[in-house]
């Protein structure tokens, strides 16, 4: 199955897609792909944070808590102020994003896997968040994979890795001429080490290293997964984004 090109369909298609596929990789993992006691989660997470468990509970909401005589309702009176602004699709669908957490026997996170999404790339706060969660990650020990679909951009003219790899070690990285997507695997033990594979829209993904500890990883089906969750879409959607054309409003 060939990569798609994403950066011309509407954010939500691809969060669409970024949902179907964590979840897809995290199936195949748990039948077998990874050693027993292993296993992996969709961690979902809200602006930057994750939470060891989410419990949900009805109340009132906030509109309901506030005494109508001292509060005035958004949808009912607007603020009147000369210039309004509102966080795009993309970053919306960014900070609902889920990655998938690798576990241990023991229940230590060793691995995660992030599937890049616009709203990571779409402005310098959120690239920014991007790579020092990544850097993170790796100061703690936790291996990463990377998977971004997305051509460079002003704010990552030489990709992703780049960006990340420039506070580990600088060095010279340049993308093959005709490749421009990455597939980078990090392992968090010292030194640290990048696998980088650039790719192309029409490219097969190859299957990448995913790193249990330093010395040790197995085989993160991208390929196989993507065509499964490709092939889970309605037709309408993979119809859209099939048919080369403008990049439709979301």
């Amino acid at each position: 199955m060939p990569i798609h090109d994403w950066s011309r369909v509407p954010a939500g298609l691809f969060h669409h897609f970024h949902q179907l596929w964590a979840a897809t990789i995290s199936s195949a993992l748990n039948a077998g792909l990874l050693p027993k006691g292993f296993y992996a989660l969709l961690e979902q997470h809200a602006a930057g944070v994750i939470p060891d468990v989410i419990t949900l509970q009805r109340g009132p909401t906030l509109s309901e808590r506030i005494d109508p005589r001292r509060g005035i309702g958004v949808a009912q009176a607007p603020p009147k102020t000369r210039f309004v602004s509102q966080a795009t699709d993309e970053d919306i669908y960014a900070s609902k994003a889920d990655r998938i957490a690798i576990y241990n026997p023991l229940g230590d996170v060793v691995s995660i896997i992030e599937i890049v999404s616009p709203g990571n790339k779409n402005n310098r706060h959120a690239i920014r968040s991007f790579v020092e969660k990544t850097l993170d990650f790796l100061r703690q020990g936790i291996h990463v994979l990377i998977i971004d679909l997305f051509p460079p951009g002003t704010r990552d003219p030489q990709g992703i890795h780049k960006l990340i790899w420039d506070e580990l070690r600088e060095e010279p990285f340049e993308f093959p001429p005709d490749k421009s997507l990455t597939l980078a695997a990090y392992t968090a033990g010292v030194p640290k080490k990048a696998y980088v594979e650039p790719v192309a829209v029409g490219d097969a993904l190859p299957d990448m290293p995913l790193f249990l500890d330093s010395e040790t990883y197995i085989l993160a089906p991208l390929e196989t997964t993507y065509l499964a969750t490709w092939n889970a879409c309605p037709e309408p959607f993979r119809e859209l984004i099939s048919t080369p054309g403008r990049k439709d409003e979301g």
